[in-house]
């Protein structure tokens, strides 16, 4: 059982997809025992009673929702149906995924600096540009940055883009974004955004319209990328990029922390 579950985490990661791996750490029988859900519900491994495998992985959607890297619960809290035995087992769920990975599409002043800084903030970056001297080691010295120059967007992203990559669109045109775009999409990754103005990611977003994706899909698209921190540089522009990326993988608000002070005082008024 061990093994099926180590090569059930080996598919997740290669996969780049997500799952939540349950054991049981206390037990009147004895604990150890795992089982692995992942994100559409298959599963891997037992906790040795059909009823706590059945919690366990209802339970487990919404951890993945929650975006905690663990959580350590009673059996009792998954469900008020178990056994008085059941009750008492505990459980710990741990998130598994790969490293975050962060596509840029773009290698201009401000996919550079995206790059650098998710490289910084602990994110595997992969830096595309179809101009090969825009990526080039000699500007990103930084082992941890992939640097792929795209003969051909579309070829570059498919082998690069999966569903839980974040993908920042930062390109320097109508023509790149759209193909840029039309790959990214068709990958469903967990996050994606297009910088520009309002009327040129319009633009972009008509004409992938035009061409049959699905308005579902299309309002999925961050565009303009980014929170509104008043960005005017190339670095802060790509600072509220990946500020808004990071929201979206820990599940924040975009607001001030220290909202709920002021909050605190309008009530007391």
């Amino acid at each position: 059982m061990s093994r099926l579950i180590i090569e059930a985490v080996e598919r997740v990661l290669q996969e780049n997809s997500l799952a939540a791996l349950a054991t049981i750490i206390r037990a009147p029988s004895g604990m150890g025992a795992k089982i692995l859900i992942t994100e559409d519900g298959a599963r891997t491994g037992t906790l040795n009673s059909l009823s706590l495998d059945e919690a366990a992985a209802h339970y487990a959607q919404k951890f993945l929702a929650s975006r905690a890297e663990t959580r350590t619960l009673s059996a009792e809290e998954l469900s008020a149906e178990l056994g008085p035995d059941e009750q008492n087992v505990l459980l710990m769920f741990e998130r598994i995924e790969n490293e975050p990975s962060l596509v840029i599409c773009g290698a201009g002043h401000v996919g550079a600096h995206l790059a650098r800084l998710a490289h910084l903030a602990g994110y595997r970056a992969t830096l595309i540009d179809d101009r090969a001297d825009f990526v080039t080691r000699e500007r990103f010295p930084e082992a941890g940055i992939e640097l792929v120059a795209a003969r051909s967007w579309t070829e570059a992203l498919e082998s690069h883009v999966g569903r839980g990559s974040y993908v920042a669109v930062v390109t320097r045109g109508h023509n790149e974004d759209e193909e840029c775009m039309r790959a990214v999409l068709q990958a469903r990754p967990r996050y994606v955004g297009m910088i520009g103005s309002k009327r040129r990611t319009n633009i972009v977003l008509e004409r992938l319209r035009e061409q049959g994706f699905d308005e579902e899909v299309l309002r999925e698209v961050r565009a303009p990328i980014g929170l509104d921190i008043g960005a005017v540089s190339p670095e802060e522009v790509a600072l509220a990029v990946l500020s808004e990326i990071v929201a979206e993988r820990r599940g924040g608000t975009g607001q001030p922390l220290s909202a709920w002070r002021r909050g605190q005082k309008r009530e007391r008024r």
